[in-house]
């Protein structure tokens, strides 16, 4: 897959996700075998009006290259402003979301609003385009609804819009996360463009992975799958690779990298910064291990890394005497 700066054979990225995809994430996936990450989805309108808060979500570091930062908007001109601001934090690409699927934002006109609008949809990434030197690229679904399936000219749109790459959720916006993914219309869309396209939806093993790139895939992105497993990419690689499957992770590892991308988040952030939003993982991590929910519980009270990481000691240390 090439566009710009980038010439990466299958990439196997990480999905921009809402905070949970921050820098902590993100590096920990990076040294488990990603080869392309995005930020959280910013919108154009806080980056213009420099929200200090957006502008923490889209500082990058040399080792998450390469990186798209990832905005969203349904405003051309607030949207045109903002990739002109992004170029100051150096980004590898901007990607435009144009399939979040949540209620707010669909209803100011944003994210899969854009697919109920395709003249505006035009609109937002040709003025993203002219707005850059950076390549430009778009993640988006297959439609509104099942009744409204616009992906094959959405990706013809981008494509003559000037977009270096397309991503395509295989949902609906009237699915969210519900259902399950159609992957069917990947071979369609590979036939109608000349960019790279990525595909995304019910990647939760390495198997699942070889299975998208079948469809003629440029490359295959992560979501959910790597919240619950952030070895996926390195386990992914190996069986493309090889044809077998790499052992899981043992209880020692998962608390051990749980413990380093804690650490990372609190340093990045502070304590209740890094700690607080951190809950979401610990289910993830500690998917498969038998009784959890004392540890579980005690985690989700506590506010102090320190206070954390010896809890994790202490559930190790039993699980070794037993």
């Amino acid at each position: 897959m090439k566009f710009g700066s980038i010439d990466i054979d299958r990439p196997i990225v990480l999905a921009p996700m809402e905070d949970v995809t921050d820098t902590a994430f993100r590096l920990i996936c990076k040294r488990l075998g990603a080869d392309m990450v995005y930020t959280e989805f910013t919108s154009c309108e806080a980056l213009i009006r420099d929200i200090p808060r957006a502008l923490k979500k889209i500082k990058i570091t040399e080792e998450e290259r390469p990186i798209g930062i990832q905005i969203f908007g349904g405003v051309d001109a607030s949207m045109e402003e903002a990739a002109k601001r992004i170029e100051e934090f150096g980004p590898d690409f901007i990607d435009i979301n144009c399939g979040c699927w949540v209620k707010n934002h669909v209803a100011r006109g944003e994210g899969a609003a854009l697919l109920k609008d395709l003249p505006n949809f035009e609109r937002v990434v040709q003025s993203v385009v002219k707005a850059t030197r950076l390549p430009v690229t778009v993640k988006t679904r297959l439609g509104w609804d099942a009744q409204s399936i616009v992906i094959l000219d959405v990706a013809r749109m981008v494509e003559q819009a000037g977009a270096k790459a397309l991503t395509v959720h295989c949902r609906t916006r009237s699915q969210a996360h519900r259902g399950e993914a159609d992957w069917g219309w990947l071979e369609k869309i590979k036939k109608v463009i000349s960019i790279p396209l990525i595909g995304n939806g019910d990647i939760n093993s390495p198997e699942d992975v070889k299975r998208m790139f079948e469809t003629g895939c440029d490359g295959v992105m992560i979501g959910r799958g790597a919240i619950h497993n952030p070895w996926l990419f390195q386990q992914t690689k190996h069986f493309l690779k090889t044809g077998t499957l790499l052992p899981p992770p043992t209880l020692k590892e998962k608390i051990a990298l749980c413990i380093e991308h804690l650490t990372m988040a609190v340093e990045l952030k502070g304590q209740r910064d890094g700690v607080l939003p951190f809950r979401k993982h610990y289910v993830g991590y500690l998917k498969g291990v038998p009784h959890v929910a004392h540890l579980r519980s005690d985690l989700m009270r506590l506010t102090d890394s320190r206070q954390i990481i010896d809890r994790f000691q202490e559930f190790l240390e039993e699980k070794t005497l037993f």
